[in-house]
């Protein structure tokens, strides 16, 4: 039974093995793919691929060939990678933690977002000009507003909408623009001032566009992080039986059946031998 382990740990890193071939296939599809949005999933997809084939490989090799080296690499990336783990469930929590946008004026069904609501990591990250050129690439190149185009002003107070689609093809709810366009000064959202009718425009360039974008970020990063804490628990439960393969790994290198006493004879002090002698000596006297 002292096996069982190195055969559970074979078995899992097989699977793993097989499993990681299609993640690094799809990073390299990606790669391929010019669509602005894959290409943020590349770069982690062939990252995780890889480091899953290489540990899955070593785990495998060291658990069903008694590799003790082996083994030994895969317990020290085991370990870090739990650790990684940790470090972005935990951080992850903590910067998704704020959000959740606020009611409609209204009665509306859907919700509307406001970005000073969200942490200020994420905000940094839509703010830099840069950044939010891809993503608003990437929101143009989904279509998702021209999937509003044939709402009416009913669908716009029965029907719900994601949060990319409340920030981003419609100006905020709030916004008077009768009295805009009768020349009245009016204090209203900046947003209102930035919504275009043109397709390629609209909201893009709006504080609740990059807000609905981060909401978005938030949900998708929370379910990922209850994710995270199920992978890390099962990742120490592989480790601890990792342990215990690594171990008898060793022992069979010794030589040693298990159950075995591997006490070698001690090896005699240096005055042994002269004291045995003593003793031989007084015994013929006697």
């Amino acid at each position: 039974m002292y096996r069982f382990s190195n055969t559970v740990i074979g078995f899992l890193n097989l699977f793993t093995l097989i499993a990681s071939i299609p993640i690094i296939g799809g990073g390299l599809w990606m790669a391929r793919s010019s669509t602005t949005c894959e290409s943020f999933l590349q770069t982690p997809l062939l990252v995780v691929g890889f480091v899953v084939l290489v540990v899955s490989l070593a785990g495998f090799i060291g658990a069903c060939f008694n590799v003790a080296w082996a083994l030994w690499v895969y317990l020290v990336v085991m370990l870090f990678l739990i650790a990684t783990l940790m470090g972005l469930t935990i951080f992850g929590f903590v910067v998704t933690g704020p959000g959740g946008g606020v009611e409609a004026p209204g009665g509306r069904v859907y919700r509307e977002y406001h970005l000073e609501q969200y942490s200020g990591w994420l905000r940094k990250r839509v703010k830099d000009p840069r950044y939010w050129v891809t993503i608003r690439s990437c929101v143009l190149g989904s279509k998702t507003c021209a999937k509003l185009a044939s709402w009416t002003p009913l669908d716009y107070l029965e029907r719900d909408m994601t949060p990319i689609q409340s920030g981003c093809c419609k100006p905020p709810t709030a916004c008077n623009y009768d009295m805009m366009a009768a020349g009245a000064v009016v204090a209203q959202d900046p947003d209102c001032y930035r919504w275009n009718n043109a397709p390629n425009l609209l909201c893009y360039e709006c504080d609740s566009c990059k807000a609905g974008v981060l909401e978005d970020v938030r949900r998708d990063w929370h379910k990922l992080s209850v994710l995270n804490v199920v992978v890390v628990v099962l990742l120490i439960g592989v480790y601890s039986i990792g342990c215990c393969a690594f171990r008898n790994t060793k022992r069979a290198e010794t030589d040693y059946p298990y159950g075995h006493n591997r006490m070698t004879k001690v090896r005699p002090r240096w005055d042994y031998y002269w004291w045995r002698w003593l003793h031989d000596k007084r015994e013929q006297l006697y």
